[in-house]
């Protein structure tokens, strides 16, 4: 009789019946073997849709039953419900489990394999939705009869199933460990179930309310309310009606039905904006995502990078993050769809307002212990140049201070490179990237953005790095971390919080993708007038792709497929460049306007190459070298690549320089001799190959260089930092003017305050009272990097440097 009802359910809803997605898409179940199915729980709704999707998908029938005498045994049954009572737990015996084992153990010729099953119709947090609870689909309380019928008509058509590792059974009940009962395999079975659970669901989630008074509750901050009355000489009511309105401006009220409102909605405007959507590494985060509480770190290009990565992670089996978002876009309409998103709102500055900070930290503890995932960009703000922006201290400071608070459960970091071929906010870039500021974001952007979702932009990729336990990356720099979590700001929190920045950059970077519009503008860029001929485009944008195929450690950087020439004929389309006909041969060249915006797409990936770029970059001046010659050459200057760029620098630089300079002789780039390595003649195509690569990097030893010109001008500790970089930055803003170069970014004054903090953290430099003093090693360093430069470069450099300074170039006293 049972089986014949469920016949009847099955043939009812089987048309009915859709799957939006299948996790893993091809389960690894041996099919020789005989398959037996657990769900977490008994429902006759998730054995019929389990049964379709296994005959769909020509898996063993989960509508199977195994006649093993002397009993009969169905394919798929079901975990008892635990119950809690005076008497225990209640529930742990799973009779089907226990008559499996028992046949096995009286037939040694049999075997078996168990594979755990999780299907969720479709999916909300644990949260009270009203109307809307009796017809979203699973939480954390088990459905009812009623609901569940009533989520078979809304959801039935968005099942998603999430088959766990076969567990094969004949090794286990023969292993060494003695008699394998029902109960220790129910166990594993559970835990595996939760896991899963936690990871598709999130934590639970308590009434929005509900959440905000724990807050205000907490003890922390009904600390500062006394203390804030008692320094405004008011009254701890009005404090904590003040504390109630912050949590309020902050918090989240993350919602199913705009979950589920988001997912549709951007699904159209993905399948409307890109020719597709890469992910690649995410098997990694779903590996713990149900041990750890997860924080999401992507790095930051455009306004959609963090409604892309939810679209994602809700697409591919994950809980949504609650999303740190700045106060400026909580605007109308806007604001509050962010919210219910999972947005939660934060100041631009808070270190004047105890109160609000905290709040805001026992918002985020809050979020951080119970397991709630989170996102945050670690660089603050877009970057409107389009490389790696120096990781801002603040969110970073307030994970460590929580996970020290309670370290009981991990925190995994998870970088999030996030790549595009087109962004939609090119037109503002390019307009900043000319000098313009910066426009304050109002709800007439959407507006702005629907103009253009008629126009092409290629793919996007979403590469995850590989991610980072904060428990270990503290015990590996601050092993003493956990004698301190007492104090209100441990010493050690100083220190981890850059080094824990600078780690997150690079493994953001390490998952850097290229595409063919970063190649094409690497290469492009680096000729004098943006033209070049269509074959050398070709084949150096190939060179390009198999010198970063066989780097070391770039597992995680994701590759264009297909040939170069189709990638010139996207990035055409794209309308990054211009093709002209010529009869010697076809040109393709970037107008003023499109090479400026190039830059931003070149920035991208320029730390992929730095290794190779500057070996190139010493041999333009120089026809050979020994490797000792060059270690000692280059040395000084990988500090400052790796801290400008945020890429890894091997302990063994040397090593890393002879793999380079093997994989450059591989392509014929350079020639090995009895005398070390030489360059090719200037008439090979080689020679123009090695000098494309080499321009990568000149830019930023550009840089280098007229710092310390400027500074070695004057005596130790005559200069300040502020005078230093400000000079710093006129002379390279003017070099770009007599250069005709279109690249306000070269002039970033940030970017010659990471140089000094760099030189400073290498012991070539220190800062004392105010003032910046060095000593006779980097005059030394100064001198021995002329070699790097040609003689042209170099003189316009040293003139550039010695004209006379006035009173608005420099100011001695600071």
């Amino acid at each position: 009789m049972p089986r014949l009802w469920h016949r009847l359910v099955e043939s009812l809803l089987g048309r009915w019946l859709g799957f939006r997605l299948i996790e893993p898409e091809s389960p690894a179940i041996d099919v020789d073997l005989p398959t037996f199915y657990v769900l977490p729980h008994a429902s006759l709704t998730d054995e019929v849709a389990l049964s379709r999707l296994t005959r769909d998908r020509n898996l063993p029938r989960a509508s199977h039953v195994h006649r093993w005498s002397p009993c009969r045994l169905p394919a798929c049954f079901a975990l008892p419900r635990l119950k809690r009572t005076r008497r225990g737990v209640t529930g742990q015996h799973a009779p089907q489990l226990q008559a499996l084992l028992e046949a096995l153990e009286a037939d040694s010729a049999l075997d078996a394999q168990l594979v755990p099953v999780s299907v969720f119709w479709s999916r909300a947090p644990g949260k009270d939705f009203g109307f809307w609870k009796m017809l979203a689909a699973d939480d954390w309380a088990w459905s009812g009869r009623l609901r569940r019928l009533l989520s078979v008509v809304v959801n039935g058509r968005h099942l998603e199933v999430h088959f766990g590792d076969p567990i094969r059974l004949r090794p286990l009940v023969d292993g060494p460990h003695g008699r394998l009962t029902q109960r220790k395999v129910a166990r594993v079975l559970r835990v595996h179930f939760r896991r899963v659970r936690a990871r598709v669901l999130g934590p639970d989630i308590s009434h929005h309310r509900t959440l905000m008074r724990g807050v205000i509750e907490s003890r922390p901050v009904r600390e500062l309310i006394r203390e804030t009355a008692a320094t405004n000489a008011s009254s701890e009511e009005k404090e904590r009606r003040r504390a109630e309105r912050y949590a309020r401006e902050i918090a989240s009220n993350m919602s199913y039905p705009v979950l589920r409102f988001f997912y549709e909605l951007l699904k159209r405007l993905w399948n409307r904006l890109y020719d597709g959507v890469d992910v690649h590494g995410l098997d990694a985060v779903k590996a713990i995502a149900g041990e750890r509480t997860l924080v999401y770190v992507p790095c930051h290009r455009s306004h959609i990078d963090y409604l892309l990565l939810s679209y994602v992670l809700y697409r591919e089996g994950l809980m949504p993050p609650h999303i740190a978002a700045g106060r400026n876009l909580d605007m109308p309409v806007i604001g509050p769809l962010l919210r219910r998103g999972g947005a939660f709102f934060l100041r631009r500055s808070f270190k004047d307002n105890r109160l609000y900070a905290g709040v805001f930290n026992e918002y985020l503890h809050r979020l951080i212990t119970r397991g709630h995932p989170i996102e945050y960009f670690i660089e603050g703000g877009r970057s409107r140049t389009g490389r790696m922006l120096s990781p801002r201290p603040g969110m970073l400071a307030m994970t460590l201070r929580s996970f020290a608070r309670d370290a009981r459960r991990d925190v995994a970091f998870v970088p999030v490179y996030v790549g595009y071929e087109r962004v939609l906010e090119s037109g503002s870039y390019l307009r900043e990237l000319r000098g313009g500021k910066k426009r304050k974001e109002s709800p007439l952007d959407l507006l702005r953005v629907i103009k253009h979702l008629r126009e092409p932009h290629g793919r996007v990729s979403v590469n995850v790095g590989e991610p980072l336990s904060l428990a270990g990356f503290l015990d590996h720099i601050e092993p003493d971390w956990r004698g301190q979590r007492d104090a209100l700001r441990p010493e050690w929190l100083q220190r981890s919080v850059p080094a824990l920045g600078a780690t997150l950059a690079r493994r953001i970077n390490a998952a850097a993708s290229l595409n063919a519009v970063s190649l094409c503008a690497m290469t492009l860029l680096a000729t004098p007038h943006h033209t070049i001929e269509a074959d050398l485009l070709i084949s150096h944008m190939t060179l390009l792709v198999r010198l970063q195929r066989e780097l070391p450690g770039s597992e995680r950087c994701r590759l264009p497929i297909g040939d170069a020439s189709a990638w010139i004929d996207h990035v055409v389309a794209l309308g990054f460049v211009d093709r002209q006909s010529q009869s010697l041969g076809e040109l393709i060249s970037a107008r003023p306007e499109q090479a400026t915006l190039l830059t931003w797409y070149r920035n991208n990936g320029l730390h992929l190459f730095m290794h190779f770029s500057l070996v190139a970059f010493a041999f333009r001046n120089n026809i050979t070298f020994t490797l000792d010659e060059l270690d000692a050459l280059l040395k000084p200057a990988w500090p400052l690549l790796a801290d400008e760029l945020y890429f890894s620098v091997p302990d063994d630089t040397r090593a890393r320089l002879a793999e380079t300079l093997a994989t450059l002789e591989a392509h014929s780039l350079l020639r090995r001799t009895e005398d070390g390595w030489r360059r090719q003649p200037g008439h090979l195509a080689a020679s123009e190959h090695l000098r494309l690569l080499g321009q990568l990097v000149q830019p930023t030893l550009e840089r280098v260089y007229l710092l310390l010109a400027s500074l070695l001008r004057y005596p130790s500790g005559e200069l300040t930092r502020q005078t230093l970089e400000e000079h710093s930055r006129q002379l390279a803003e003017r070099l770009t003017l007599l250069s005709g170069l279109n690249a306000p970014e070269f002039s970033d004054r940030r970017l010659f305050s990471g140089m000094l903090d760099t030189l400073e953290h290498e012991g070539w430099l220190r800062e004392t009272q105010d003032r910046l003093h060095f000593d006779d090693a980097l005059s030394r360093i100064q001198m021995r990097s002329r070699g790097l430069f040609d003689p042209e470069l170099r003189h316009r450099l040293v003139r550039l440097t010695h004209r006379p300074a006035s009173d608005s170039d420099i100011t001695r006293d600071g």
